[in-house]
């Protein structure tokens, strides 16, 4: 049957945020092929919210020639119309909509919406330097909650199964560790091209083998906690996710192995074909490190 009224308009919103997530995110894309396609849906729904937001945040306003003032109004004014489009189940913004529909559907809270906007405000005036309750401020709001958002869409392929304390912790380190992998592979760009630097106690220009391997040090926890939870998951889920902490791990190890002072100048990737390798393993059910 045809879709039509707000069955095709749904279809249409999830169609802009797959285009999304397909023009962002090379990683999140294959890893996301593995998920039911109700999953994957979700998926690229929760990614293209946060990409959009973090675009507002991350220079695209700013060559639009909006200054601090009216970018914080346009991020204030998502955030309003996402948490009005939960509640009434639609918005004008597509890929509000389509974010929307996903966050009734799986039962994400108003809270993590709000905890994740908290966080893009502060790149709108970030401090010179992050201590560490302000990283580990902005690392929950940026990248837990978004963990914890996905974990309710992943429980969609098993309805009725309910969410441990130890998945929940995992979803969000999981989280965590993404973010602090892409702290340090962007470390050039956040330098040079916005003027931050998100690690605690590294400023622009001071960062060395000690500090890198700190953060190396605790992604591998991250991705440690994650590894135990990401087995509770349903089956399609435990692969995809499976997938995603491999390519992580493989940009960890990376990351690892490279001078502090290189990192520092070039944004560290992983060969197209160490991430099909990695996407082959969690397929079959292995790790792939």
């Amino acid at each position: 049957m045809t879709a039509s009224g707000l069955a095709l308009y749904t279809r249409t919103a999830r169609t802009s945020s797959a285009r999304v997530i397909g023009a962002y995110s090379t990683s999140f894309g294959l890893a996301s092929r593995l998920l039911t396609r109700r999953v994957r849906a979700g998926i690229a729904d929760v990614y293209a919210l946060v990409r959009v937001a973090d675009e507002i945040v991350d220079g695209p306003a700013a060559e639009a020639g909006m200054d601090a003032g009216e970018t914080r109004t346009v991020l204030d004014a998502l955030e309003a119309e996402t948490l009005a489009a939960m509640r009434r189940g639609f918005s004008a913004n597509l890929v509000v909509h389509a974010f929307a529909v996903t966050a009734r559907e799986a039962g994400i809270a108003p809270a993590l919406v709000t905890d994740f906007f908290d966080s893009m405000r502060t790149d709108i005036a970030p401090p010179a330097v992050f201590d560490d309750a302000a990283y580990r401020r902005y690392i929950h709001g940026s990248a837990e909650v978004v963990g914890s958002m996905c974990l309710r869409v992943f429980m969609q392929e098993r309805p009725g199964d309910e969410i441990s304390d130890e998945t929940e912790e995992g979803a969000r380190r999981l989280g965590a560790a993404f973010q602090k992998v892409n702290f340090l592979r962007d470390l050039a760009d956040d330098r040079d091209r916005l003027g931050r630097s998100y690690l605690p106690g590294v400023g622009p220009e001071r960062f060395g083998e000690e500090q890198k391997d700190a953060v190396v040090a605790d992604i591998a926890a991250d991705l440690a906690v994650a590894r135990r939870a990401i087995s509770a998951l349903p089956p399609r889920a435990r692969r995809a996710t499976s997938a995603a902490a491999g390519l992580f791990e493989k940009l960890n190890a990376r990351l690892s192995a490279t001078p502090a002072a290189e990192i520092s100048r070039h944004r560290i990737t992983v060969p197209a074909s160490v991430k099909a390798w990695v996407l082959l393993c969690a397929l079959v059910g292995r790790s792939g490190r």
